[in-house]
């Protein structure tokens, strides 16, 4: 698979929605993630990223202005030990409860379906890191529905052992903008990931459209140690 400039794929998409990148940094150091959010209308644009004990959530940035929480509020990120999970929506918490009970990524995923946001029904995208005594892999999934038809439901889960230095992968929620919105087609693209959290965080963000752009989540965690350093960006604030 062609190598891709994660930067000029964003760049040449107006509308990618909700974005997931996993992968290991040239140097080998660190597990790589980013999730990004985008938005058209005012209540979906109306969010910010903050932290958690365990993660990310979203929240309203002026919550007078929110008027359906249903897909919009929820947890982007959790961990689970030495499990990091990283979702497009309230699927994180689906899998973190029950990867807790001895489940596995694919199976905790079977429970759930794409989203329900006719005539959309957007992808459900989902990736968990696994960063454990200097060894680390990982996977990302989709679920959605068969070229639009709600009757059946499409899964597909991509899992990366051992992965290379300075490449990841990229899943996002659709080809680019439309209505319907078309969802994404085919396997996680291949893009090169870079050693430093603050050139990756600054080049994602300036290569997300700006009108369209809400919010951004990168985090580096260190393989042999396991300790995180992450950043967030919103373009609003509370």
């Amino acid at each position: 698979m062609k190598m891709l400039n994660i930067y000029e794929e964003l760049k040449e998409n107006s509308y990618p929605g909700r974005g997931i990148v996993i992968g290991k940094s040239e140097d080998g150091k660190s597990a790589v993630t980013a999730y990004f959010i985008m938005g058209r209308s005012v209540n979906s644009r109306n969010r910010v990223f903050t932290e958690t004990e365990d993660g990310i959530k979203t929240e309203a940035a002026d919550p007078s202005k929110l008027t359906d929480p249903h897909l919009i509020i929820y947890s982007p990120v959790r961990v689970l030990g030495n499990k990091t999970i990283v979702t497009n929506g309230d699927q994180t918490d689906t899998i973190y409860e029950l990867m807790d009970k001895q489940m596995t990524f694919e199976q905790s995923l079977r429970t759930r379906e794409y989203e329900d946001d006719a005539p959309n029904y957007t992808p459900r995208i989902s990736g968990i890191m696994h960063v454990e005594n200097g060894t680390y892999n990982y996977a990302l999934s989709i679920l959605k529905s068969a070229d639009g038809n709600p009757d059946c439901c499409e899964r597909f889960t991509y899992s990366y052992t051992n992965p290379l230095c300075g490449t990841g992968h990229f899943i996002h929620t659709y080809m680019g903008d439309g209505n319907p919105l078309p969802s994404f087609e085919g396997e996680p693209k291949k893009v090169a990931i870079p050693n430093d959290i603050d050139e990756f965080t600054a080049n994602l963000w300036d290569a997300l459209n700006e009108d369209n752009k809400v919010s951004l989540f990168v985090r580096f965690i260190d393989i042999e140690t396991g300790k995180a350093v992450s950043k967030i960006v919103n373009k609003y604030t509370k």
